[in-house]
């Protein structure tokens, strides 16, 4: 049969630099039993192919109107059913990846003018889930259906040796009772690794960190999450523990414009919480040395201070312009060449802001990594 693989989001979105590991596990499988296997780069060839298999990731990834009732597709993936997304089958969960899937479209990039390093997921990392599941059941998150954390394959079973590094997908790598035997799995296979999503800082220890920051072959940013900021005085107690085992500078996910207490009610009241809420979590990594990357709930385009999230994503999310600067002076500095009325914007947001509510703007617009960082004596 002629297989379609479609990749929504790598049609869908403006920047897009990561693979969709169900298409690459699609592709191995139909591949396998002999099917002609090609990656459609857009919504044209659906005709011409016996069956179309479409995946997405992203909820906000846009998809043509009537395409997922074409009778040839069979689409999945959390962005179109989210935590209610049905599990690949074992025959093609458990299969190594057709890491070859994207090579075409790599090449069309490279020669557009894409960097090499910008697409390094598609050619120098080996892709896959040594666990599954989470025990937070946070209501945000796709995984919110999980009530444990489980051993789910092993690094054989998606590990390309040709490739150079590992990327692992793992949702709470350290709430797994047999997280040893990952890390310890990842150390015989001689490469650098890291995990890609946000791990859980409240769960590290001593041993933990030794394992992490002393004992692996890491690449890339040492990732944690800080959700909310009712987690405060247990993650600052982790943030002492990290800074016993290593000086490097951890990254942690700030995810906003969610309500935690009542995630159906919005109000002008819960917003400025959550704005200054982000604001104080800032300001605690900085005291401690880490970056923070924020991470904005959809619901937060609803938000009266929309362009404040707008301006504080921006401002964090570029590390070299975070440890250098206020978002006040990230907001006025003539870095913007080119785009006034972006940078207009911004600063109308910021000024709006500080109009309404000076005494939080007076607290934290002008606070600065490297001066919250020399002043802190835990550092």
């Amino acid at each position: 049969m002629k297989i379609g693989i479609i990749d929504a989001d790598l049609i869908g979105r403006k920047k897009h630099r990561f693979p969709n590991l169900a298409c690459m596990k699609i592709s191995a499988y139909h591949k396998n039993i002999g099917d002609q296997v090609t990656l459609l780069q857009d919504y044209e060839e659906i005709k011409n192919h016996n069956r179309v298999y479409m995946s997405k990731v992203f909820t906000d990834t846009k998809v043509p109107d009537g395409i997922i009732e074409t009778p040839n597709i069979n689409y999945g993936g959390t962005g179109f059913f989210y935590d209610k997304a049905p599990p690949l089958p074992d025959e093609i969960e458990h299969i190594m990846p057709d890491y070859r899937l994207y090579d075409e479209w790599v090449n069309r990039k490279i020669k557009e003018g894409i960097k090499p390093k910008e697409l390094a997921y598609y050619t120098d990392y080996s892709l896959g889930f040594l666990t599954r599941g989470c025990i937070r059941g946070c209501e945000f998150c796709v995984n919110k259906n999980y009530t444990k954390c489980s051993l789910h394959s092993p690094l054989s079973e998606f590990l390309d040796p040709s490739r150079h590094y590992i990327c692992l997908l793992d949702d709470n790598v350290l709430a797994c009772k047999d997280w040893e035997t990952v890390f310890t799995e990842l150390k015989l296979s001689g490469k650098r690794f890291q995990f890609k999503q946000g791990m859980d800082e409240r769960l590290l220890t001593d041993k933990k960190c030794d394992v992490i920051f002393k004992n692996s072959k890491w690449i890339g940013d040492y990732i944690f999450a800080f959700d909310n900021i009712k987690d405060a005085p247990i993650i600052e107690k982790k943030l002492k523990l990290i800074r016993t085992h290593t000086i490097k500078i951890p990254k942690f996910y700030l995810f906003c414009g969610f309500n935690h207490d009542d995630p159906d009610h919005y109000s002008k009241e819960f917003w400025l919480k959550d704005i200054v809420d982000l604001f104080k979590r800032i300001e605690i990594l900085m005291r401690y040395e880490c970056l923070p990357y924020i991470m904005r709930y959809k619901d937060y385009e609803l938000s009266p201070y929309k362009g404040m999230y707008i301006n504080i994503g921006r401002w964090c999310n570029q590390p070299s312009f975070f440890k250098k600067n206020s978002i006040r002076e990230f907001v006025y500095k003539a870095d913007g060449a080119g785009r006034e009325d972006k940078m207009y914007a911004s600063r109308r947001y910021l000024e709006e802001f500080e109009k309404e509510h000076p005494e939080i703007a007076k607290q934290y617009f002008d606070m600065k990594f490297e001066t919250i960082c020399e002043k802190s004596q835990i550092i």
